[in-house]
């Protein structure tokens, strides 16, 4: 999952990203309005977490642009306000969710979660194939009854394969949707994650390259 958080304050925006990093999402992070406009007209995130007051375009602006630019993006709006009247406003310009601070880390991660699921087609909370069945929420993976000793990335790429149902998977979009800004794409490390989850997984083997394609399970 592919996720910008938006927010001025730079200690909490690298607190948030840091939480969402360990729950195995692909974070981006942006302290103003206009570096995330231009992040989301190139970029398509699964889930925007918007800080209402920011500097440079308005939160409330950003918010209405990305509702109106009819993409699967979701949106949490974020505000230091609680009432009523403010939540009705976010949700009105086109906000999928809503969240006061001070906020628990644990609730944000849920609701982040749930809006990625809505941003894609529908999928089972349970993602089952053959004797593997992963649990994304609990970022459990167990095949033939044993738990699997898989990372934060290894879970991620795993669960977008199985989310794909026998689709080829290119390395580009692994690398989009898995990592972030951060990572470098003339690395190999989609593959040396491949290679170390094909592995892990055993056998009969269960992930499959496609020449000059991508991977597919």
């Amino acid at each position: 999952m592919r996720v910008l958080v938006v927010e001025d304050q730079v200690d909490l925006a690298e607190s948030v990203a840091r939480v969402l990093r360990r729950e195995g999402m692909a974070v981006d992070v942006s302290h103003d309005g206009d570096d995330a406009q231009e992040r989301v007209s190139v970029i398509d995130y699964d889930v925007v977490v918007l800080d209402r007051d920011i500097p440079g375009v308005h939160g409330d602006d950003l918010c209405a642009q990305i509702a109106a630019d009819g993409r699967r993006t979701r949106l949490l709006m974020l505000t230091a306000s609680g009432t009523t009247a403010d939540r009705v406003a976010g949700l009105s310009l086109g906000a999928d969710d809503y969240l006061p601070k001070p906020f628990a880390y644990a609730e944000l991660v849920a609701r982040i979660r749930a809006l990625g699921r809505r941003a894609h087609p529908p999928a089972p909370p349970i993602l089952v194939h053959g004797d593997l069945r992963l649990d994304p929420a609990q970022r459990v993976a167990i095949r033939g009854g044993m738990r699997l000793p898989l990372t934060t990335k290894e879970l991620a790429v795993l669960e977008h394969l199985l989310t794909a149902r026998g689709r080829v998977v290119s390395a580009e979009e692994l690398l989009e949707r898995v990592w972030d800004e951060q990572a470098d794409p003339f690395t190999t490390t989609v593959k040396a994650t491949i290679n170390r989850l094909r592995s892990k997984l055993g056998q009969p083997p269960m992930i499959e390259t496609v020449p000059r394609e991508g991977y597919r399970i």
